[in-house]
């Protein structure tokens, strides 16, 4: 990508990050912090826009991925991502003065109305009182050291075997693969119900036509992209381009953000007259990158898709190029209803509001230069950083039968690190890192949704084509990601994220060549009235969402945060006693970032201790969890804190000093 970068960029590429700036991604802590740039040098990752100058950001959520591409964006925000992290919980002493719960007294009438987390003050989530003249003395409790906790470096070996072929499919050819040779796998495409519909076998052939006067959309799609391949071109040529076998939808899609990203950034990035031909030249080797048919990863199916991130790029290139056939509409009673969107119409359209044309063009900027970086036929690329391995998409799915019976886990907790610093991405590499996902696998990212998910997808966005294939996850499932690459460094969060620069992934690989990263995606309850989340049904349901994250192998440590505490108004302290229950049940340790909320972490980790030092087992949190359910609905104007129901019920002793 070529780089014409002002000084105001070099400036916020070369910034350090310190306690008192905080990106507003509540994965915990800075992103891609002491990253590398192309040339090998560091490049720390800013926790607030540059704009900001290491302030913190409390701009809100913009965005929720609701279904239906014509129907209208609305409000709130996207599926599960904007996991803000309900930065300070209420403190025992607050709650039992004021009688009101952590959630309800976190935001006011209007953000929960928005669904949008609080802008209001932070309060102390210690249980010791203090003089509001006095300043608060930091508190400190030991924490498991993170070198200590496994990675999927430590599973090299299991790792390193033959993929599963049992409901498995790989586009490639395997035994060529392990031969140094990325070669398609043979197959015979199909056109039905359980498989994606690929652009270029559109329409289908059908048995009494066996010639058409016309040609056929891909025929269409192939002329009309060419002509971007010869000579120079602009962004509306791009648009006609797009429209000219979309016709149908020409009334009802803008192409105003991709306008402002030509206007206000591509100047700084000046690759369009690049990246745009290779694009289309990836995007047209459809049938010969693409050689059998893509399965639907289905509701209620255990299955499986691994490809070469040249075949993701593809793929999503195509998407770029709104080529997908029947994906224009995922309105209720359509085809896809029940699906994401993946053509990239959403993300052109900014609905003619400037702030957001502003912030899906900062989306642009990461999107092309994950195309620049793929397409990038240099011989002088980084061989460590080279796209060219394997990515697996697995849809798991644990029969309701199956899921832990959790008044008879006998299990105690385990090994805990928690920090106020750190992020998921950078401390947790090599482990299970979850993404607090909507149901609708990436959210808002193809819209104006730029919270946790969406940033994480933007970051990588080799993620975005699971929503080819993903259908909505339902309550007993998860999708996990093995190997995707890291191409872009994002500062900011909602309003205040930008686009900071490239990401030069040095992560090791397995023999299949995939990244020693792997992401799960859980969903969690949105409770728009958060005395829910206190209810028996709801607190099984989350414990069953986060055993299906975590459950199976490699046994790494699980790299996690406030799971749905941000718009969908989790109780942090609740939702990190669920996450370290059901790691318990698992078999993993866990290291929980809680994005610069110290009290949060040591609230936690001292909650930890002393169920580790009593013994507590998952089984007797659990009826904790149940009797404090039972005592929450009987005094829900003024309930104990969640931690001190706990201590009480335990009989653990305060200590004086």
């Amino acid at each position: 990508m070529s780089h014409n970068n002002s000084d105001q960029m070099k400036e916020c590429l070369s910034q350090t990050s310190n306690s008192d700036t905080v990106d507003h991604s509540s994965r915990g802590g800075s992103r891609n912090q002491d990253s590398l740039d192309p040339a090998g040098k560091k490049a720390t990752s800013q926790t607030a826009s540059c704009e900001n100058r290491g302030k913190i950001d409390k701009s809100m959520p913009t965005s929720s991925e609701k279904k239906g591409e014509g129907g209208g964006e609305k409000t709130g925000t996207s599926g599960e991502n904007a996991e803000k992290g309900a930065k300070n919980p209420t403190s025992d002493e607050h709650r039992d003065k004021k009688g009101q719960n952590p959630s309800s007294n976190s935001a006011s009438e209007n953000s929960r109305s928005s669904n949008q987390p609080s802008r209001g003050e932070p309060m102390d989530t210690s249980d010791s009182s203090s003089s509001a003249t006095r300043p608060k003395p930091v508190k400190v409790v030991p924490t498991y050291p993170i070198k200590d906790l496994k990675t999927m470096e430590n599973f090299s070996s299991e790792l390193n075997q033959q993929i599963p072929m049992k409901g498995h499919t790989i586009l490639i050819d395997t035994s060529h693969f392990r031969n140094g040779l990325t070669v398609p796998y043979e197959g015979k495409h199909v056109w039905d119900a359980y498989h994606v519909k690929l652009p270029h076998l559109y329409p289908p052939p059908s048995s009494h036509q066996k010639s058409r006067a016309s040609p056929s959309r891909w025929g269409n799609t192939c002329h009309a992209l060419d002509k971007l391949t010869k000579g120079s071109f602009s962004i509306g040529d791009i648009q006609t381009a797009i429209m000219s076998y979309n016709s149908g939808n020409k009334d009802k899609w803008s192409f105003d953000a991709f306008h402002h990203y030509g206007q206000r950034l591509h100047s700084v990035d000046n690759n369009l007259h690049l990246v745009i031909p290779k694009m289309v030249k990836l995007a047209l080797d459809l049938p010969a990158l693409i050689k059998r048919p893509i399965p639907l990863l289905r509701q209620q199916q255990t299955q499986a898709i691994t490809m070469t991130q040249q075949q993701i790029c593809c793929l999503l290139a195509n998407a770029f190029f709104c080529t997908f056939p029947h994906r224009n509409n995922t309105g209720p009673g359509s085809e896809y209803a029940n699906y994401p969107t993946i053509n990239f119409s959403s993300l052109f359209d900014s609905r003619s509001d400037s702030v957001r044309a502003g912030l899906q063009a900062e989306k642009l900027r990461a999107i092309f230069h994950y195309f620049d970086t793929v397409t990038n036929e240099s011989p002088h690329q980084d061989s460590a950083s080279k796209p060219d391995g394997l990515v697996t998409f697995e849809r798991i799915c644990i029969p309701p039968s199956l899921l832990p019976n959790w008044n008879n886990r006998r299990e105690t907790l385990k090994n805990l690190h928690i920090s106020s610093k750190g992020s998921i991405e950078k401390e947790g590499t090599g482990m299970l890192q979850v993404d607090f996902a909507s149901k609708y696998i990436g959210g808002g990212v193809l819209k104006s949704g730029l919270v946790q998910e969406e940033i994480l997808f933007l970051m990588s966005p080799e993620l975005i084509v699971a929503r080819l294939f993903t259908e909505k996850l339902a309550d007993n499932e998860c999708l996990k990601i093995t190997g995707p690459q890291m191409y872009n460094i994002t500062s900011g969060y909602s309003k205040g994220f930008s686009w900071v620069g490239p990401y030069n992934d040095q992560v090791k690989r397995d023999m299949w060549k995939r990244r020693y990263r792997q992401i799960v995606a859980i969903d969690a309850l949105d409770f728009k009235n958060p005395k829910e989340q206190y209810t028996k049904e709801n607190i099984k349901r989350e414990l069953n969402k986060a055993f299906v994250g975590f459950h199976g192998q490699p046994k790494t440590a699980i790299a996690t945060g406030n799971w749905g505490c941000g718009a969908f108004k989790g109780d942090p302290k609740l939702k990190a006693l669920i996450q370290l229950m059901a790691a318990a049940v698992a078999d993993r340790d866990v290291a929980y970032f809680t994005f610069g909320n110290e009290d949060l972490a040591f609230e936690v980790q001292r909650m930890h201790d002393i169920l580790a030092q009593n013994r507590v087992t998952v089984d007797k949190l659990y009826k904790l969890l149940k009797d404090y359910s039972g005592h929450y609905a009987r005094e829900h104007h003024s309930p104990k804190d969640l931690y001190r129901f706990i201590r009480e019920k335990i009989g653990h002793k305060e200590s004086l000093l």
